[in-house]
């Protein structure tokens, strides 16, 4: 019983800390002065870099969820509807999520190793010395690239699926490209593009939040850094997951 005590209290101490340090990354990124030089950076770092992997994973999605449905629906004669069900799926779960997941990985694990050698070797205490907040100076720029580009990438994400769908169904099934387009076109509505743009913002918090936190906490040298990217990039997993659920069923059931 104790032992679920304590777990219960550092998961409630975690969560605290995520959210003071969202608090002050909002409030910081609002008071100047405002480091553009280094908002680019992190801009062109998690999203122009990020481009050659998540086109990768993009367009073989859309490219299996074309053959996937295929399977079914060539049985009914309805192949024409795999351009509805690879626009839906993409558009309102899977290109926020796996890019998500994607940029996590590579991103947000770049970061708290990042963070995390700055911290064990004591050069975030050095720009507090300085009367530097480290909160302004190394999480503001993340916070706020992760928060911009995400929903940036997610566009093209859905993109690149649907341009992978195109091409299964007009060089494989036949369908002609006007078709398609007609198809994906009429099988969206604007509440799928809002959901899917409003996951992949929340995705982006998770991500800059607990990628800077694991970093600023880290301690123990080599082996700290390593254990505490891990643990960024799991928990980062665990919580897109559980967001993704919670925002699903709160607009298809709720809204």
């Amino acid at each position: 019983m104790r032992g679920i005590q304590e777990r219960l209290v550092s998961i409630l101490a975690y969560i605290g800390g995520l959210t003071s340090l969202g608090y002050q990354a909002t409030v910081l990124s609002v008071t100047p002065p405002l480091k553009l030089s280094r908002f680019f950076n992190q801009a062109k770092r998690i999203g122009l870099d990020s481009l050659p992997i998540v086109s990768i994973v993009a367009l073989f999605t859309g490219m299996i969820l074309a053959f996937q449905t295929t399977y079914l629906l060539k049985k009914l004669s309805s192949e024409i509807y795999i351009a509805n069900l690879v626009a839906l799926s993409l558009v309102r779960e899977l290109g926020p999520v796996f890019t998500a997941l994607v940029v996590a990985g590579r991103v947000g694990a770049s970061i708290t190793a990042e963070m995390g050698t700055m911290t064990v070797t004591e050069q975030v205490d050095a720009l507090q010395t300085l009367a530097a907040n480290p909160v302004k100076y190394l999480v503001v720029p993340r916070f706020l690239g992760m928060v911009i580009m995400l929903p940036l990438l997610v566009i093209y994400t859905d993109l690149i699926g649907i341009l992978g769908g195109f091409t299964i169904c007009v060089y494989k099934l036949g369908v002609t490209g006007s078709m398609y387009m007609a198809m994906t076109f009429q099988s969206l509505v604007l509440k799928d593009l809002f959901s899917g743009l409003m996951k992949s913002l929340v995705f982006g918090i998770i991500i800059a939040l607990v990628s800077c936190y694991e970093g600023l906490r880290t301690s123990g040298g080599a082996e700290g850094v390593g254990r505490s990217t891990t643990l960024s990039v799991v928990t980062s997993f665990i919580l897109i997951i559980t967001a993704d659920c919670v925002f699903t069923a709160l607009f298809y059931f709720v809204f």
